[in-house]
């Protein structure tokens, strides 16, 4: 990590054959780093954004690595955010059953989150991320001059990301964000490399202690559950990911509220505070009046637990989630009936 980094991607792929996915967007704004890093090595572009995580696309790139005469010694080069990251991922994951693949997040979010874990997916109807298998990368060049062209809103996005990380680490990644936090506001600054390889470190020990996410990497989910159903109910790409998982967040806070009456030292206000300075929604009343959507008709309770049905991480018909009780501490595979989620989503 670090600017500058994508320059050794060559020196990573070595003798090997490669084939790049990259995002439109990079493409565009990056094209002559681009070509010094890849030279003319076969690529597929992809378009921005959660557009690309389509079992059309999925094909798509999978017959092109076919066309291109990859062999078990290949290697994918995914250079662009999350979702690019997840689609070429997820291809190598199946193409001659895995090869291996080198992630260049160009995002905040791909680089503290989607680059890091192993988690590759692509959308189905039924929900978010619901095709997908565990496989990691051979390696990560999150080289932070991306980010300075980065959009104010996808910049928001890897802060809730973020903010996720630092309440879920605790310690000194959340102390040093709190005190970040009025800075990055808006999303018209990137956070320091000391601060996104922070996060990326808290996230990675988490990982390496449960890759296959049968325990602790679940903490990891906090928020998710509400926002995968946001982004399903609204249309993936309405709302940036990071966005949703923040107000995700303000909807966990809520519901341990309500089964942990005391919680430690004022945490939850704190929570929603730090989300606040982020300029981030901490819930779903922030989010309808910052999309300007009707918070009742476009965000209705029985239609975000609809989508919630979809979600992966449910068990026996059971909704789970990861609520959050203090600074660096929460409570995994909480089970929650429908009435219980009815009554968050609405605010009563």
């Amino acid at each position: 990590m670090g600017p500058g980094v994508l320059a050794g991607l060559g020196e990573r792929i070595g003798e090997r054959s490669a084939f790049v996915v990259v995002d439109a967007r990079v493409e565009h704004l990056h094209a002559e780093r681009l070509k010094g890093a890849l030279g003319d090595r076969p690529r597929r572009t992809v378009t921005a954004g959660e557009d690309a995580k389509t079992p059309a696309e999925l094909e798509g790139a999978l017959e092109a690595l076919g066309d291109a005469g990859l062999g078990r010694d290949g290697v994918v080069v995914a250079i662009g955010g999350g979702a690019a990251c997840d689609l070429a991922g997820l291809t190598a994951a199946l193409f001659a059953r895995g090869i291996d693949w080198i992630a260049c997040p160009t995002t905040l979010l791909a680089m503290i989150d989607a680059s890091v874990g192993g988690k590759t997916a692509i959308n189905l109807r039924a929900g978010k991320n619901l095709a997908g298998a565990f496989h990691a990368p051979r390696a990560v060049l999150a080289d932070v001059e991306f980010l300075a062209t980065l959009p104010p809103d996808e910049m928001r996005s890897g802060l809730g990301e973020l903010a996720k990380a630092a309440l879920v680490e605790g310690g000194e990644l959340l102390a040093e964000l709190s005190a970040a936090a009025p800075g990055l506001a808006g999303g018209e600054r990137a956070p320091g490399v000391d601060l996104i390889a922070r996060a990326v470190a808290a996230k990675a020990r988490v990982v390496a202690a449960d890759e296959r996410e049968a325990g602790p990497r679940e903490a990891l989910n906090l928020g998710h559950t509400f926002a995968h159903a946001i982004e399903h109910v609204l249309g993936y790409g309405r709302v940036p990911h990071g966005v949703a998982v923040a107000a995700g967040i303000g909807l966990a806070l809520d519901a341990a509220e309500r089964l942990e009456p005391a919680p430690p030292a004022r945490f939850p206000q704190r929570a929603r505070a730090l989300l606040a300075a982020l300029g981030l929604p901490a819930g779903l009343d922030a989010l309808a009046r910052e999309l300007g959507l009707d918070r009742e008709s476009a965000l209705a309770p029985d239609a975000l637990i609809r989508a919630m049905r979809g979600d992966k991480k449910r068990r026996a018909g059971t909704t789970r989630l990861v609520l959050p009780l203090g600074p660096g501490e929460v409570r995994r595979g909480v089970e929650v009936d429908e009435p219980f989620l009815r009554a968050v989503l609405a605010g009563r």
